[in-house]
Order: C-alpha cells, then structure tokens, then sequence
C-alpha cells in the first residue's frame, strides 16, 4: 500500500506541501545563485549574500537542496511532506554542528551566528511545513498519516464507502418499494 495513492490529487493537504517545500527550494537557489555571482573559491571565508557568510560550497549545497525542495513541490503528496521532513530535521541538525564549531577549523562551510540562525529559522519552516496535516490527534480520516496509524479503522471504512456505493448504484427490481433496494 502506497500512501502517495491514498492522497487525493485535490486533497487540501497537498498544496501546503508543495508550495511550502518551493518557496523554501526557491530561497534556497536564490542564495545559491548569490553565493555564485561572487566568484569565491570553494571555502573562502570572505563571501556575504544579505548578511549571511558564504562561500562556493555552500552555495553549491543551496543550490542543491534547493532543487531537491522544489522537486519535492512539483512531486506533491506524501513524497513532499516526507522530504520536507527531512531537510527540515538536517537544517535544523547542520545550525547546532555550525553552532558548536563557530571560530573553529571544523566550520569549513564558514557559518557565522547570521548562519546559524538561518539555518535554524529556515529548518523549523520547512518542519513546519512537513509536519501541516501530520502531526496533530485530530486529523480527518481521509489524511493518509491518519490512515497509516489507523489501517484496520481505514479498511473498515473503505470496505463500508464501497457497500454504501454499491447499494446507491444496484438497479432495483420492478415494482420493488425502498425497503427491497437496500436489501
């Protein structure tokens, strides 16, 4: 069972998904492509884009991730949410390494604070993201997070929509009152 096929193409859920993950991936590229535009070298520790340390591996690795979230966006669904998921928990992981080695040879990608709060920043939008229609005790029982941690209840319900649909849609005898159809 694929929860990807569980998830109707016009579920609400899916665009919160899909933008979420490309407005970050797009944030990201334009970092990138500023990190770029400065000709650095791999690990300078000389570059700036709008108050952020940055050098070309950095900028390489934006660029990267970037894409990776905007294809997240153009996939949708489950696939999203999972990957912002993620990217979200390596941001978030990538702030407290930077945040320890601060002033030290292990920052070879050259994080300043400015850094290390974006990093966190932008690690808790994309969870955040990830997490719409996830996590919460009262999710509609159509979400398919809902579905995985309830499959005995969802095949119930599957098997009782499909007997519903099969009893509107029979064809009643001639002459046959209400109380023959539902039989």
């Amino acid at each position: 069972m694929k929860l990807q096929d569980e998830l109707p193409v016009d579920h609400h859920l899916a665009g919160v998904y899909r933008y979420g993950a490309a407005f970050c991936g797009l944030v990201l590229i334009a970092f990138g492509c500023l990190g770029l535009a400065d000709a650095l070298t791999p690990f300078s520790t000389s570059g700036n884009v709008a108050g952020l340390a940055t050098n070309t591996a950095l900028s390489v690795i934006s660029l990267v991730v970037g894409a990776a979230l905007v294809a997240g966006g153009v996939v949708g669904g489950t696939f999203a949410s999972d990957l912002n998921m993620t990217v979200g928990t390596l941001f978030i992981l990538s702030g407290f390494y930077h945040l320890f080695t601060l002033d030290r040879p292990a920052n070879f990608l050259d994080f300043g604070m400015s850094n290390v709060v974006f990093s966190f920043v932008v690690g808790l939008l994309i969870l955040t993201f990830g997490m719409y229609g996830r996590v919460s005790s009262k999710l509609p029982h159509d979400n398919p997070f809902w579905r995985r941690r309830h499959p005995e209840q969802a095949a119930r319900e599957d098997v009782a929509r499909h007997a519903a649909v099969r009893t509107a849609l029979a064809p009643a005898e001639p002459g046959a009152g209400p109380a023959a159809r539902r039989s």
